[in-house]
């Protein structure tokens, strides 16, 4: 598995290759109309309560990751100690999936994050995509229930510090 990944601020330099992304199969089957998102993704880039990341291997890009204030959003996911950080992400190059990665680059970015001070990070797959859920787990996190977003029921997931 190639590694130590490294996440770095997205600009809009990186927006064709989100967008190839998430036009890819295995991206738009959890994440959805690539238009959509992309219109999401790109107009979050002056969000102050978000933080984009490209991640990478010594190889390349490999991902995206969006890292946000969870007091910020609305995002239905009860109380969390202030502070808390919601994370969604996904891997955009297809030969990077299945060989580890995600757990592993999952575990570099939260651990970086809790260094920094976040007390907790939360996440919401959905229940049917056992490929995030399994990789959340060995990243560390733990199931802490159902809850309703406005994509649908999601498994909330959380790693404290």
């Amino acid at each position: 598995m190639a590694g130590p990944y490294h996440f770095r601020p997205m600009t809009t330099a990186d927006l064709p290759q989100i967008r190839r992304w998430l036009a890819l199969p295995h991206v738009r089957e959890w994440w959805g109309d690539p238009a959509e998102q992309y219109a999401l993704v790109s107009g979050d880039l002056d969000e102050p309560a978000m933080d984009q990341f490209i991640a990478a291997t010594d190889q390349g890009d490999i991902g995206y990751i969006q890292c946000y204030d969870l007091t910020a959003w609305n995002s239905g996911f009860g109380t969390h100690p202030a502070g808390t950080r919601g994370i969604d992400l996904f891997i955009g190059e297809p030969t990077m999936i299945e060989g580890g990665h995600g757990s592993a680059l999952i575990r570099a970015f939260a651990d970086d994050r809790l260094a920094q001070g976040a007390p907790r990070i939360v996440t919401d797959p959905d229940p049917a995509n056992a490929r995030a859920v399994r990789a959340y787990a060995k990243a560390g996190f733990r199931e802490a229930g159902m809850v309703d977003t406005p994509d649908g029921p999601a498994l909330l997931m959380v790693r404290d510090a």
